[in-house]
């Protein structure tokens, strides 16, 4: 059975993958900048996956230049500017607001920029399920919760501009390297590489930009390191490898559809923290996944 639905039971691990790698993200992130947070998981998934791709199919050649430099341009926005935002975004609005945005927003907003870059046109259907998507995460972001009546009206409002940010910035980066992949032989696991190499060069120049340290203090410690590593393995390396996987045995739509269920499984992962969830939470995130199932129903 699980050979049959190999793709499908990849996609739904991958979801489960950046749920929990959330959670420990966030708590990463009580102590370590997103700067510096998204830097160093960077890293650490750089090596890991140059290391399987230098053992595994090897760097593909007879790329261009600029079909690289697309792939780059790719990392640098989805991995450096937009897990940044992500991470941003978690401090403030927590895991169950940030990580419904940045899944469920992304897909439609990747679709409305393929219709410019990949002349790739919306249907009826489509349009529909943006519509579901847009509403879910409207209802539960402005939901008042225990946490969000601690945090400043400010202070929520920018974690709701981050969280757009970063779906924003995901798909975008999409886009890109969708445009590539579907011209040339790169394959998924060489323009991880390249993207989230992208993502490292943005960073590198960004922090000195802006009086962020390299190495803070934070880091000298370990135990920072005990919840970035498993959080990188799980949410980049291993997430990376199966939602590649997803896409290589399954139809897209479906793949992503799935994907997008990341926002409904950190529902039960808050819930086992002692967190509350609403009514109100849960049909909001199944509005969004809903959404996205009908807008890729057209595939």
């Amino acid at each position: 059975m699980i050979g049959s639905y190999l793709g499908e039971f990849a996609a739904l691990a991958a979801a489960l993958a950046w749920a929990v790698a959330s959670l420990l993200f966030r708590r990463a992130g009580t102590s370590v900048p997103p700067l510096v947070l998204n830097l160093y998981k960077g890293l650490l998934a750089a090596v890991v996956l140059s290391a399987v791709l230098l053992l595994g199919p090897g760097f593909p050649q007879g790329i261009a230049t600029g079909d690289w430099a697309i792939l780059l341009a790719s990392g640098a926005i989805g991995i450096g500017i937009g897990d940044t935002a992500f991470f941003a975004a978690l401090n403030r609005l927590g895991e169950r607001r940030t990580v419904l945005m940045a899944e469920t927003l992304a897909p439609p907003m990747a679709a409305g920029l393929a219709i410019f870059v990949l002349a790739e046109f919306l249907g009826p259907l489509a349009l529909v399920g943006i519509a579901l998507t847009l509403g879910g995460v409207a209802w539960v972001t402005i939901e008042e919760t225990p946490t969000s009546q601690t945090t400043s009206p400010r202070n929520r409002a920018a974690g709701v501009a981050l969280g757009v940010l970063a779906a924003l910035c995901q798909a975008v980066g999409g886009v890109l390297s969708r445009l590539v992949l579907v011209e040339t032989e790169a394959g998924p696991l060489a323009s991880a590489v390249v993207r989230i190499t992208g993502g490292v060069a943005m960073l590198l120049i960004w922090m000195p930009a802006v009086g962020q340290a390299y190495l803070p203090g934070a880091l000298c410690a370990w135990r920072p390191w005990r919840v970035i590593l498993p959080a990188t393995l799980l949410g980049t390396v291993l997430g990376i490898f199966l939602q590649q996987t997803a896409f290589a045995h399954t139809e897209a739509g479906i793949a992503q559809t799935l994907l997008a269920t990341s926002s409904l499984f950190i529902l039960p992962l808050v819930m086992l923290r002692g967190e509350r969830v609403s009514l109100r939470a849960i049909v909001g995130a199944a509005l969004a996944v809903i959404g996205i199932a009908l807008f890729f129903a057209v595939e």
